[in-house]
């Protein structure tokens, strides 16, 4: 055929491929080739196979299959289409684009050559990349069907399918018994796949089983048990053995990181990298999201900060995996418009982008932004999902928008087909509760499909608390003391809500119970962070280095807000004391020993940001908006319920309280 028509789809091909992350530097391979075509050079069985990599890796599984097409038009054209490397190479790329009834088709189409394992691999590596691992152990068990003898690259594939996708255990027990049928053994490759299988399976006895049969071992090997004993929370036990590994490359490192993450020791996670960082081995992107995440979790944004700089001087990408997670943690640390800038500057955004600003705007309490992002989000036809509409109901409850609420609400079970579950669930709830409608909130709880949890009751209870409704209020305080009958905060909210409608006795009669049934209030703790350091505070707690300067502070602090008309607000104290102990312990509340810590340390006008395992207090509350304007400081304080952000005497929670 004549070159001239080709080089016209070369360059139809070129302008097909997206030009987006990753996928614009991998266009290099196709330019090459029509700059081939125009030259007047022919292809070959040697040009296609890179040719259709490139392709694959640019469509990135997005189901993107019209430039394979139009290579496979060509390929057709020159008469290649019966070449074995061609072939599978045209096999992977449709695989790995999505479209496994084509790839399919052309295995079928080799007739007694399909018998032969190249394309069969092709087929199954391919499903792998598009993360298609159904199919790819489908794909298995027609080879085996059509006769095809597989091949140590084989067992590879369809054991990380079994493992990384399907977690079908049983399967990649027969697959093992496969393996040790066919003589294949030992080989480092599979017996790698076979110990990584298990353990991503949880079946940490078989991947030690094959773990210690193995005559040769790598650092994959060692780090396949590793990331295994991680994701099953046995971090303590995956310390001992990274601590004993012989050799550690990146991903042993990020394993131990992310293991960390997982069992919610950040602090021990960012302590990691450090190490990692004195040992000379380089980071990578997964590594960073791992960090990012624990900086997020810890309310650490210098360290946030520094680690965004650290990965522009190593050239470390920043795919969608990190820009979501940078999202996520500007938004957990309260610096939405930093969160912002990450999200306008990110060229690929997929529906875990939109769903983190999403949340992230809603939790910061701008939830009109956020519904306006939501409609952006459907505007450019990216699909919302549960979190996505977590974040849209969130935003809501911020706004006060009750109709709107049950319109997203109503939207997300009839135009996307999502169950609603438990979350879900609570966010009406709270909406309802935060606009006084009490009955409706209760009537709601009583129609879920499921059994409300204690965070269904608390949310209700808590509004209850705000709006004065004792009736509801003891009917809701019974039911959760059912789930959880040491719960302090049941008893503090229900004595609020009698201290509100001025039933004293029966606040005396609680408290009373409180003491003789000996429950313990979980001690609240605050964190802080300081020139890239966690500081922690305890209520009461002086065993800081600067503990003696603190409360010397935190005395200064008291006389300064008295003298502006400050009085403690005791009603959530529930020890039997005299009342000026009260005083002294509400004085002492983390939060208030964390910002007389930061007003010790930081410059003037630094914005103080405090993480709390707790619901702020009430006098905790109100205190902070005093400091907020008597020190001229903006505090940003993420409790276990939401976001306050307080500025020159006001906070953006509105005083729900």
């Amino acid at each position: 055929m004549p070159l001239g028509p080709l080089r016209t789809r070369a360059r139809r091909l070129l302008d097909g491929i997206p030009l987006r992350g990753p996928a614009a530097a991998r266009e290099d391979a196709v330019a090459g080739y029509a700059r081939m075509l125009a030259r007047g050079a022919r292809p070959d069985a040697y040009t296609f196979p890179p040719l259709l990599k490139a392709v694959a890796r640019a469509a990135g599984g997005s189901g993107s299959v019209a430039p394979a097409r139009a290579v496979h038009a060509h390929v057709v054209r020159l008469g290649m289409g019966r070449n074995a490397h061609v072939a599978s190479s045209l096999v992977a790329a449709y695989a790995a684009d999505g479209d496994g009834a084509a790839a399919r088709a052309l295995v079928g189409e080799r007739g007694r050559e399909g018998e032969t394992p190249v394309v069969w691999n092709a087929l199954i590596s391919g499903h792998n990349r598009c993360r298609r691992f159904g199919e790819s152990c489908c794909s298995f068990v027609d080879m085996a069907r059509a006769g095809a003898a597989p091949t140590p690259v084989t067992y590879v594939s369809v054991l990380s399918a079994c493992g990384k996708g399907t977690r079908d255990v049983l399967l990649g027990m027969q697959v093992h018994g496969r393996v040790v049928g066919s003589g294949v053994l030992p080989d480092l490759r599979v017996e790698n796949a076979l110990v990584d299988m298990y353990a991503e399976c949880a079946d940490m006895d078989s991947a030690w089983k094959v773990f210690h049969g193995m005559q040769v071992r790598s650092v994959v090997s060692w780090t396949s048990l590793l990331s295994g004993l991680a994701r099953l929370g046995q971090v303590d036990e995956a310390r001992d053995l990274f601590d004993s590994v012989p050799e550690r490359d990146t991903v042993s490192w990020t394993a131990m990181i992310d293991g960390y993450v997982r069992a919610a020791r950040f602090r021990e996670a960012l302590e990691m990298f450090r190490e990692m960082q004195y040992s000379n081995v380089s980071a990578d992107e997964f590594t960073m999201v791992s960090v990012i995440t624990a900086c997020a979790q810890l309310g650490a944004l210098e360290m946030g900060e520094w680690v965004r700089v650290y990965m522009s001087r190593q050239g470390i990408k920043m795919d969608a995996f990190v820009g979501n997670a940078l999202i996520d943690m500007y938004s957990k640390c309260g610096s939405i418009e930093r969160a912002l800038d990450v999200f306008k500057g990110m060229h690929h955004r997929d529906k875990f982008t939109w769903t983190a600003i999403i949340l992230g705007l809603a939790v910061n309490g701008y939830g009109e932004e956020a519904i306006e992002m939501f409609h952006r989000m459907i505007g450019v036809s990216e699909t919302p999902d549960e979190v996505t509409f977590i974040g849209v109901l969130t935003a809501c409850t911020h706004a006060g928008l009750v109709d709107k609420g049950r319109e997203f609400f109503l939207s997300m079970i009839e135009t996307y087909n999502i169950a609603p579950n438990v979350v879900h669930y609570g966010c009406i709830i709270d909406l309802l509760g935060r606009t006084g409608k009490i009955t409706e909130a209760l009537e709601t709880i009583d129609q879920m499909p499921m059994t409300p949890n204690s965070t269904i009751w608390g949310t209700l209870l808590a509004a209850c608390r705000v709006h004065g409704n004792s009736e509801i209020g003891e009917l809701v305080a019974e039911r959760l003391l059912e789930l959880d009958p040491e719960n302090s905060m049941v008893y503090i909210l229900l004595s609020n809500i009698y201290a509100k409608c001025n039933r004293w006795e029966d606040v005396r009669r609680l408290r009373h119970a409180i003491m003789e049934k000996g429950i313990k209030k979980e001690p609240g703790c605050s964190l802080i962070e300081m020139n890239g350091i966690i500081h922690e505070f305890v209520a009461g707690d002086q065993s800081h280095p600067m503990s003696k300067e603190i409360y010397s502070k935190l005395e200064s602090i008291i006389n300064n807000l008295n003298s502006v008309g400050y009085f403690p607000d005791v009603t959530e104290v529930f020890v039997e004391v005299a009342e000026e102990e009260k005083q002294k312990v509400l004085y002492w509340h983390s939060e208030k020993l964390a910002i007389a810590f930061a007003l010790l340390s930081s410059e003037p006008n630094t914005v103080i940001r405090i993480v709390k395992n707790l619901r702020i207090c009430l006098d905790c509350h109100n205190a902070i908006k005093l400091i907020s304007r008597l020190y001229g400081r903006e505090v940003v304080v993420r409790d276990r319920t939401r976001f306050h952000h307080f500025r020159h005497g006001f906070c953006s929670c509105k005083d729900y309280w």
